[in-house]
C-alpha cells in the first residue's frame, strides 16, 4: 500500500511540474511581449494578448491576435521563436539538457517525469534519450534552414533572408505555424509560396518530421531501412500518417482544386494534407473551401501529429487504435491486433477517454463562441479544433473575437499541448487492488 502511495504521489507531482513549468514558461513569455521593445510601434500590449500569443507559442499552434511579421519587432519575434523552441522540444527537456550540461545528477523523479512528457517506454536510457532529441532537433532545423535560406535571401535580402529562414525552419519542425511572411499580406501565411517547389517541399518535410515523434527517430537511427525492427508503435505512425497524406491530398486534387494549374494543384492539395497535423501553415485560402473540405481539415487538426512529438492533437496512435478495435468487433474477434501484436484492454479504453474529451472540448468550445459571437458553427468549430489540436490554421476570425472566446482558445491551446498529460496519469495510475466494489452486469452498446 505505501508502494502504491508513493507511485501514484510521484506521477500527480510529474504532471504537477511538467504543467507549472508551461504555465511559468507562458507567463514570462507574456511580460516579455508586453514591453514596448517586443512592438514595431513602441507600444505595449495589453496582457491578455500577449498572454494568448505566448500561449500560441508555448503550445507551438499558430494563432495570433496580430500579425507575427508587421506587429511584433525583432526582439518580439525571438522571444516568440524561443517560446516555440522550448515548448516544440518540451520544458523538461530542456530543463534536463541544462541539468547535464551543468553537470547536475539526474534524479528518479526528473526521469519518470521526463519518461512521462516524451511517451518513453521506460525510465532506462532516459537521458541519453533526452541528448538524442536535443541533437535531432538541431540537426534538423539547421538542415531545413539551410535549404529555405536560398528562397528567402533572394526574396527579402541576405541578413533578413537568414533570420526568415531559421525563423520557418524551427517554427515548421517544432508544429507551430508561425510566419513572417505577413509583410507581403497580413495573416497571409504561405500563400504567396504556393507553386515554390524548395518551400513547399522542406517545410512538409519538416512538419512531419517534427510530428512522427522522436522515439520514431530513435528507431530510425538503430534500425535504419530495418522496417520489421522498428517497435509496433513506430510502424503504426509510418502507416497512420502515410494514409493521413495521401488520402486527405487525393480528396483536395480533384475536389477543392481541380480549377487551379496542374502544378500548383499537386503542391497545394499536398501542402493541405500534411500542415493541418499540426502546423499552421498554408498556401491556399481556407475560407475559399467548401464545408466538407473545412471539416476534412477539422478532423485532421483533431487527430493531429504522434506521441513524443512537437504535435499536437488526440495523436494518430489513439485513431490507430480506436479504428483497429472497431475492426476486431465488426469480424467478431475477441481482441486488437497491430502487426502480429495484441492491444491491451486498457490501451483501448484510453483510447476512448482521449477521444471523448478531446471531441466534448471541441465542441462545447465551438457552441460557445458560436453563441458569444453570433458567427457561424463550422466558423466557430474551425478555431476550436485548430486550438485544441494545437494547430494554428484560422478561417480569419481570431483577431476579432472578444475576450471570452480569446480566454476559451487560451485554454483549448493549454490543454491541447500538456491535457493529455493527465491521461497518462490515469493510465499509469494502480488498479484497486480489491477489484470494483460494484456487482458486474451486463449492458447492452451499439
Amino acid at each position: 500500500m505505501q508502494q502504491t502511495n508513493r507511485s501514484r504521489h510521484r506521477h500527480i507531482t510529474s504532471f504537477q511540474v511538467i504543467s507549472l513549468g508551461f504555465l511559468s514558461v507562458i507567463l514570462l513569455g507574456s511580460l516579455l511581449l508586453m514591453l514596448p521593445i517586443a512592438t514595431k510601434s513602441g507600444q505595449c500590449t495589453s496582457f491578455l494578448d500577449a498572454l494568448f500569443t505566448a500561449t500560441s507559442a508555448v503550445c507551438v499552434t499558430g494563432l495570433v491576435v496580430y500579425d507575427t511579421a508587421t506587429y511584433w519587432s525583432l526582439f518580439g519575434q525571438g522571444v516568440i521563436l524561443l517560446l516555440i523552441q522550448i515548448g516544440g522540444m518540451g520544458i523538461i527537456t530542456i530543463a534536463i539538457a541544462i541539468a547535464v550540461v551543468s553537470g547536475r545528477k539526474i534524479g528518479l523523479m526528473q526521469r519518470s517525469t521526463m519518461q512521462e512528457a516524451i511517451s518513453a517506454p521506460t525510465v532506462g536510457g532516459i537521458v541519453r534519450r533526452t541528448q538524442f532529441i536535443i541533437r535531432t532537433t538541431i540537426l534538423i532545423e539547421i538542415i531545413g534552414a539551410v535549404l529555405l535560406a536560398p528562397v528567402f535571401c533572394r526574396d527579402f535580402g541576405f541578413w533578413k533572408g537568414i533570420w526568415y529562414s531559421l525563423f520557418h525552419s524551427i517554427s515548421a519542425f517544432c508544429n507551430a505555424g508561425f510566419d513572417l511572411i505577413g509583410i507581403r499580406a497580413p495573416f497571409s501565411s504561405l500563400t504567396s509560396y504556393s507553386v515554390q517547389p524548395i518551400v513547399n517541399l522542406v517545410i512538409m518535410m519538416l512538419i512531419i518530421a517534427g510530428g512522427i515523434g522522436f522515439l520514431t527517430w530513435e528507431d530510425i537511427k538503430n534500425h535504419k531501412w530495418h522496417f520489421k525492427k522498428y517497435r509496433m508503435q513506430s510502424k503504426v505512425i509510418f502507416m497512420v500518417t502515410g494514409i493521413l497524406i495521401f488520402l486527405p491530398a487525393l480528396y483536395f486534387f480533384y475536389f477543392e482544386f481541380s480549377n487551379v494549374p496542374l502544378t500548383e494543384r499537386v503542391w497545394v492539395s499536398l501542402f493541405q494534407s500534411v500542415t493541418p497535423r499540426t502546423a499552421g501553415f498554408n498556401t491556399a485560402d481556407l475560407t475559399l473551401l467548401s464545408e466538407v473540405g473545412q471539416m476534412l481539415i477539422i478532423m485532421l487538426m483533431l487527430i493531429g501529429g504522434s506521441p513524443g512529438s512537437t504535435a499536437g492533437g488526440m495523436k494518430t496512435t489513439t485513431l490507430a487504435v480506436l479504428v483497429s478495435s472497431a475492426l476486431s468487433v465488426f469480424r467478431k474477434k475477441e481482441h486488437t491486433h497491430f502487426f502480429g501484436r495484441q492491444i491491451p484492454d486498457g490501451t483501448i479504453r484510453n483510447a476512448a477517454t482521449i477521444f471523448l474529451m478531446y471531441i466534448v472540448l471541441f465542441l462545447v468550445g465551438g457552441m460557445v463562441i458560436c453563441r458569444t459571437e453570433d458567427i457561424p458553427l463550422m466558423t466557430a468549430l474551425f478555431e476550436t479544433a485548430s486550438a485544441i489540436g494545437t494547430v494554428g490554421l484560422s478561417l480569419g476570425i481570431t483577431p476579432d473575437l472578444g475576450v471570452f472566446s480569446h480566454i476559451i482558445l487560451i485554454c483549448l491551446m493549454f490543454f491541447g499541448r500538456v491535457g493529455g498529460l493527465t491521461l497518462i496519469f490515469a493510465t499509469v495510475s494502480e488498479k484497486k487492488p480489491n477489484g470494483s466494489k460494484y456487482p458486474q452486469e451486463k449492458i447492452t452498446v451499439g
